[in-house]
């Protein structure tokens, strides 16, 4: 098996030693987890967990494009919550990008994440070669 290393300058650059995402050989795409940090800019946007949520999502979608892929080929995602107090407004966000056959979801409460933002979410997709 291998892999191949996928970039984009549409999403935010990593911060460590890690990519933002993987593609196997089998078509299998492993996302980083995506915080609510904007890729021009490099700050972390402003406002709540819908906007938090939004700007997550938006890195997400500029990485499964670079990847030759979408939001309809993602199989599995795993949102983090500092507060599952606001799942029901991450939850409405995130459901306008999954309308038609969602994928499948662990969603999980965590005591802290990077840079202090509210959500964070990876995922897995499928990518036809």
């Amino acid at each position: 098996m291998e892999k191949k290393i996928i970039q984009t300058t549409d999403a935010p650059a990593a911060i460590g030693p890690y990519s933002q995402a993987v593609l196997t050989s089998q078509g299998l795409l492993f996302t980083a987890g995506q915080i609510a940090l904007d890729p021009l800019s490099g700050v972390i946007v402003e406002g709540g967990i819908r906007d938090q949520t939004l700007r997550v999502m938006e890195n997400l979608r500029a990485i499964l494009e670079a990847a030759g892929s979408g939001f309809d080929r993602v199989v599995k995602t795993t949102v983090f919550l500092t507060d599952m107090g606001e799942f029901t407004a991450m939850n409405e966000v995130y459901g306008t990008y999954f309308k038609e056959s969602p994928p499948a979801r662990s969603t999980v409460q965590v005591s802290r994440l990077p840079r202090d933002v509210r959500v964070e979410i990876e995922v897995i997709a499928l990518v036809v070669r």
